[in-house]
């Protein structure tokens, strides 16, 4: 999530920065409106799009998570129970964002119940067009859809070219678009970037009603009735006023402007390349191992198919991941991709793989019998799905029988599909546990178990997350740790990067790179 929302403030940035660029002294001012209304919106769908094609266009990259290193300041190796109490079970960063949300909500309903109270106190005029709200010896002058609210203390002079402007905002609906940004200041009150978006709209609003109106008369004309009309103004951000005065200047020398030539409106066209990049960047782009996500430990949840019904009944356990078994797609849920697993959920899932491999081993007669998938249930928690093939089994049965020979199979079950992992040195070819067995003894061998005693860290468990890749030259690279420390990330990724160089991985006979990800625990007394 945290990954999804960067990612639109990051494309939001590149349209405001095209539109600051290219487009703002344009005078294609109905054009610009629509682009600061279509934008937002584009960059929070850009993420959630996949092109497979732009994906394949990339060196693909396999990923591997090696055992859990529990290690502690003595050396020991420890197994632990994690216990789970009221405060480490709250979400803070959920609780500060709907804090954040009920908050500019109120505002927002603060600054509705201000206008309804003014209808409610002076009462509307109905006219043809609008319906006019004369505000006692004030100066006010602002629209709200089709209300126009003026101060009875403004000029009768004035007041016929107030009410033309603000009835520009009303007839082409420019309330509207200041409420579609404060909804989404109520979505993404943490986001600078919608705030920008809405100063540059209301500047927009302010050109497209001073370019209607000031057709009726010159431009100095109404320019000098511009600069004499300085009007109180309501402090309600989502109005269409007459006078800002952080506007008035802007609004000037935009009037003063000539016409832009036709020719000005190719400068839309850059945004073709730049949208070909976002979706490039959003079908190429992983959940990046580097972001950590906890999950946390709760009774296990097992779920089944019963008279065709998706059923959960509660385990005498506590897992990361809930569980599917069946033959059969569960009912009602979503499947999710390996890669939308916490690193804790991953982990536990491989220990699981790990002992299904070992099992399919042991008895080949069931090799692929069996297969996984990950879906998101009903409870909020993810869950991993085992499903059986009957058939298969069947099939070979009846084949078993015929010929009187036992069959075998030398398919390895994985989840992962390579055709052959990376190898560490001195390890037979494709030697997963092997492998798995001589990284945690170079990591016990040298990392300084006596650092974390003088960091001055609370005693408990510290869980420290290891990600690297071996590339196609079988050299260790971009080695990326978290730790509650800067000392420990710094002692963890010196002793990563001391990795021997590996005998690369293969896939479909060229060499790959592969990246691993290692969970860590430090026990600190």
């Amino acid at each position: 999530m945290i990954n999804y929302i960067l990612q639109v403030i990051l494309f939001q940035v590149l349209f405001l920065a095209i539109y600051d660029f290219f487009l703002s002294k344009e005078t294609f001012f109905t054009k610009n409106r629509w682009y600061l209304l279509s934008t937002p919106v584009l960059s929070f769908l850009i993420p959630l799009i996949k092109i497979p094609t732009f994906k394949k266009a990339v060196p693909q990259e396999f990923f591997i998570q090696l055992p859990e290193i529990v290690l502690n300041p003595d050396k020991i190796i420890k197994e632990s129970i994690t216990t789970i109490s009221f405060t480490d079970s709250i979400n803070y960063i959920n609780i500060l964002f709907w804090i954040g949300a009920a908050f500019f909500s109120v505002l927002f309903l603060i600054k509705l119940i201000k206008i309804i109270n003014f209808i409610k106190k002076y009462g509307a005029q109905k006219l043809s067009e609008f319906s006019l709200i004369m505000i006692p010896n004030e100066t006010k002058a602002f629209s709200f859809f089709n209300y126009i609210f003026l101060g009875s203390a403004i000029k009768e002079i004035n007041r016929d070219k107030i009410i033309k402007h603000e009835l520009v905002h009303s007839q082409q609906k420019h309330s509207l678009d200041l409420i579609f940004f404060e909804v989404l200041k109520i979505l993404m009150w943490f986001n600078p970037m919608i705030y920008f978006y809405q100063k540059r709209i209301t500047l927009v609003h302010e050109y497209i009603s001073d370019a209607v109106v000031s057709k009726s008369e010159t431009k100095e004309s109404y320019i000098n009735n511009l600069l004499s009309g300085y009007f109180q103004v309501e402090n309600i951000e989502f109005v269409n006023q007459f006078y800002k005065k952080s506007l008035i200047k802007k609004r000037i020398i935009m009037m003063k402007k000539n016409q832009s030539k036709k020719m000005n409106q190719l400068k839309y066209l850059v945004l073709v390349p730049v949208l070909i990049s976002m979706l490039f960047y959003s079908s190429c782009s992983d959940i990046d191992s580097s972001e950590i996500e906890l999950s946390k430990l709760q009774l296990e949840t097992r779920y089944s198919i019963k008279e065709d019904k998706l059923v959960g009944t509660k385990g005498s356990k506590e897992t990361y991941l809930d569980s599917y078994i069946g033959v059969e797609e569960p009912i009602g849920v979503k499947e999710i991709s390996f890669e939308s697993l916490s690193e804790e959920e991953k982990n536990e899932f491989n220990t699981l793989n790990e002992r299904m491999v070992a099992l399919m081993e042991s008895k080949p007669e069931y090799e692929n019998m069996v297969s996984f998938k990950f879906y998101k249930m009903p409870n909020g928690r993810n869950a991993s799905g085992l499903f059986f093939n009957f058939d298969k089994l069947k099939e070979r049965e009846e084949a078993r029988v015929s010929s009187m020979t036992d069959i075998t199979e030398t398919e390895e079950i994985s989840f992962i599909n390579i055709d052959k992992v990376p190898t560490f040195p001195g390890c037979d070819e494709g030697d997963r546990k092997c492998f798995s067995k001589m990284v945690q003894k170079h990591f016990s061998r040298n990392f300084d178990a006596d650092m974390p005693k003088t960091l001055g860290l609370e005693p408990g468990r510290k869980r420290v997350f290891i990600a690297f890749k071996i590339d196609k030259e079988g050299d260790v690279v971009d080695v990326q740790a978290r730790a509650p420390h800067n000392d420990i990330k710094e002692e963890v990724l010196k002793v990563m990067n001391s990795l021997p160089k590996m005998i690369p991985g293969e896939h479909q006979g060229k060499n790959i790179t592969v990246k691993y990800s290692i969970p860590f625990t430090l026990f600190i007394e």
